[in-house]
């Protein structure tokens, strides 16, 4: 069979480019002729020539031929795409190009001298007005490019920063503390860590450290650990590299390291990760570079970290359960948050915003409460902080049509929320009873059948963490929802707990 190319070149007179620099003037002349438009750019992106078509597109773009001619394509024709063509010397052959002159179908090839190298690149406007010649083709074009736009747009709000500095309520001493400390703490890229009991506004704290910040702009990423499974947390910090195993996407997926690169990562229950993935995340921490599940490629990444925990993690890394050298390098800027116990003051503010809000997504009317009902409220423990209260009025106001929500709304509700309190009664009463009548009257402050009260109380909840543990046979969850308490609680009283063993 005979070579096409080898028969062309036999072909060929002797005078071999001479014939290909005719074809090339040729294949430009009927380029001129039958394009709408057509333009040449150097090098350095600068328009050297425009067809006699083209010129019929400058009153559109606002210019005429002599202040459009000689200037840098990019000042002159918004949303082209030459200088890219130009400066990667890739051809972009079907195109559409939408800006004041109308929409159109192009094409860009990159121009290249005897070695090679791109010295300029050739505009050609194939079609003006496609909407009416390729109805289907721009219909298509223009669905799917709004329905960019909004992905765009909603992946964006969701990456924004809902909450700030100020949204963290209350003008008690320790609140104000806490949002002072937060406001010094954005203006630095340092590690932050969130430390207090469960509902006392942590990742709302961390929202507001992120919205204060010089990466406001960029993406405010959470993770809660202590929600996503073990053998899946890998996979959910660092990605995965397309088919990095069986049923894995072919295309890959970013971690989340990645998805909040040049902003913030936040990470909700740092002290449930698991050992194992410790180590990685610290090396991630001090290097600021990722690997992908089944990838052997490290990828740089820009990420503030602020983490949050209501364990205690000193006595995790006594333990074992935590690593001291992680500790040490989440512990940079901490900030610990008062409980609500700690700031009862700010007890009618947050009363205030919490029924605003719960009136809001509801739909039913703004509820008040009466002076009666915000002493009740003030003599809780409020084990569960600001979510347990916002729960028990959520109770108040759904349980009721009126718009004074009183003391007598809350009582059923605020005996189920004050359990702590409930504790602490119960045993000072088995204290109290533990005495004869006359012991109590006439013994001194420091007899020793006496404990004190705090002593008291830690030994009867150790005696009823040990009995849940044993009742559910060890089953730290079950056990946490026997006594009524979150999982982080119970992790943060076991070091104790072993420690009176």
């Amino acid at each position: 069979m005979v070579d096409p190319v080898l028969a062309l070149r036999a072909a060929l007179p002797a005078d071999a480019d001479g014939v290909l620099k005719l074809a090339a003037q040729s294949m430009f002349d009927t380029f001129a002729r039958t394009a709408m438009g057509m333009m040449v750019v150097d090098r350095n992106h600068r328009i050297v020539w425009i067809s006699d078509g083209y010129k019929r597109f400058l009153p559109a773009l606002g210019h005429e031929e002599s202040d459009f001619v000689g200037r840098r394509v990019e000042e002159v024709v918004p949303n082209t795409l030459m200088a890219q063509v130009i400066d990667s010397g890739q051809p972009i052959l079907v195109d559409l190009l939408t800006n004041q002159a109308g929409t159109f179908l192009v094409s860009r090839l990159p121009l290249r001298d005897a070695a090679g190298e791109v010295i300029g690149a050739l505009g050609l406007v194939l079609l003006d007005h496609p909407e009416s010649t390729m109805q289907p083709l721009m219909t298509k074009f223009t669905r799917l490019q709004r329905e960019l736009d909004d992905a765009r747009q909603q992946l964006a709000a969701q990456r924004r920063p809902k909450y700030t500095v100020a949204s963290f309520i209350g003008a008690s001493p320790a609140a104000m503390e806490v949002k002072r400390q937060a406001r010094r703490v954005a203006q630095t890229d340092s590690t932050v860590l969130l430390l207090g009991e469960t509902g006392t506004g942590k990742e709302l704290l961390a929202h507001g450290i992120h919205a204060a910040s010089a990466r406001a702009a960029r993406p405010f990423v959470g993770v809660n650990i202590a929600a996503v499974p073990d053998s899946l947390l890998e996979a959910e910090f660092f990605g995965v590299a397309p088919g990095a195993y069986t049923g894995a996407d072919r295309k890959g997926r970013d971690g989340k390291f990645k998805i909040a690169d040049g902003g913030t990562l936040f990470l909700d229950e740092i002290g449930d990760m698991p050992l194992a993935l410790q180590a990685k995340l610290l090396r991630v921490l001090q290097e600021q570079e990722v690997e992908p599940l089944g990838s052997n490629q490290v990828q740089r990444v820009d990420v503030r970290i602020i983490a949050a925990t209501s364990r205690e993690l000193p006595a995790m890394v006594a333990a074992g359960g935590f690593r001291a050298d992680l500790y040490y390098r989440l512990n940079v800027l901490p900030i610990r948050l008062p409980t609500l116990r700690e700031r009862i003051a700010d007890l009618e503010a947050l009363v205030e915003a919490l029924a605003e809000d719960i009136a809001r997504r509801s739909g039913l009317p703004h509820k008040s409460l009466s002076p009666d009902a915000l002493d009740l409220l003030a003599r809780q423990a409020w084990p569960g902080n600001i979510r347990e209260l916002r729960n028990v009025l959520e109770q108040a106001t759904l349980m009721t049509d009126e718009l004074l929500l009183t003391a007598a709304h809350f009582k059923g509700l605020a005996g189920v929320a004050s359990s702590v309190s409930e504790a602490v009664v119960a045993t000072a009463a088995k204290v109290d009873d533990a005495v004869p009548p006359v012991a109590r009257a006439e013994a001194p402050p420091d007899t020793p059948s006496i404990k004190p009260l705090s002593q008291a109380i830690a030994e009867l909840e150790a005696q009823s963490i040990r009995a849940a543990l044993a009742a559910t046979g060890g089953n730290k969850l079950a056990a946490s929802r026997l006594l009524g308490i979150s999982r982080a609680t119970l992790y943060e009283k076991l070091p104790l707990i072993e420690a009176q063993t």
